[in-house]
């Protein structure tokens, strides 16, 4: 049987480090925000044959300022510009010599501030939902610990694991020019939904054997529950990662980041299922 609650230590002092990390990233590279809430225009083109140069569209459009270009694929290519009419993105498309458009998205500063506003409100919705909805399912169970704090520790560690996830994506921001749009917002509430999947599973085994044993037995009682779900949590994690890894590598290019936010999100929340909130619990009474 694994002895997590007594090297809780070594599991605690990982996930401060990767958050650190993930503060460092955040603070110096911060997050590199999509049209979806900064508003403007996204063209993702494909050419027939040879894909033009960075600097050959540059060059084509360079009435336009401030323009980002990402090379997709063997002949793709986004484009990422001011708001604009769709004049003037008939004239884009005409002077890349009309290559075939697979999206054009155009969103106002003002959509992308009310759409900021409501991701925001979708998150902390969800978490409360998720603290009432733990707190009930666990009133019966009030010893040795409270049924909230059984909320509470699980709210920690999904904070844990949005947190480190958005710290991965502003490192890639940084490094690879990867936006955040209202894609990972649906990634981020998914991943608040599967790691406290993945806590419940536990924590709700911890109860049952809480009702059948000695509640000063807390510790062992918790690290026994924890390994007898650790093969249901470990097997619906991997095989979640299976289909997601499919989709990142063979899904295109509009989710392939979605994927991998649901990638980090998901390993990161198995591990803080596992390792965290059973120990975050234990801790929290002291024992």
């Amino acid at each position: 049987m694994m002895k997590i609650i007594k090297y809780r230590k070594i599991y605690f002092s990982v996930s401060i480090i990767l958050m650190l990390v993930s503060l460092a990233s955040l603070i110096f590279c911060g997050l590199k925000l999509g049209i979806d809430f900064t508003g403007g225009t996204l063209m993702e083109v494909e050419f027939s044959e040879t894909r033009l140069s960075n600097q050959e569209i540059q060059d084509k459009l360079a009435e336009i300022s401030d323009i980002n270009i990402q090379p997709t694929g063997e002949r793709g290519v986004i484009l990422r510009l001011r708001e604009i009419d769709e004049e003037t993105h008939q004239e884009i498309l005409k002077k890349l010599g009309s290559p075939k458009e697979d999206r054009f998205e155009s969103i106002g500063p003002l959509i992308g501030d009310e759409l900021k506003s409501k991701a925001l409100w979708a998150i902390v919705v969800a978490l409360f939902a998720i603290i009432v909805y733990i707190a009930w399912a666990f009133r019966k169970v009030s010893q040795p610990v409270a049924s909230w704090q059984y909320a509470i520790v699980a709210i920690i560690a999904l904070f844990h694991d949005v947190f480190i996830t958005v710290g991965f994506f502003a490192l890639l921001g940084h490094f690879n020019q990867i936006e955040i749009g209202l894609p990972f917002v649906a990634a981020f509430l998914t991943i608040l939904g599967y790691s406290v999947n993945n806590s419940i599973v536990i924590f709700d085994r911890a109860r049952e054997n809480l009702l059948k044993t000695d509640w000063n037995n807390f510790g062992e009682t918790i690290d026994q529950s924890v390994n007898q779900s650790l093969t249901r949590c470990l097997n619906t994690s991997l095989t979640t990662l299976i289909v997601l890894s499919a989709i990142f590598f063979l899904g295109g290019e509009s989710i392939k980041y979605f994927s991998l936010a649901l990638i980090v999100g998901i390993i990161v929340g198995t591990y803080s299922s596992i390792f965290i909130t059973s120990s975050l619990i234990v801790s929290w009474k002291g024992r």
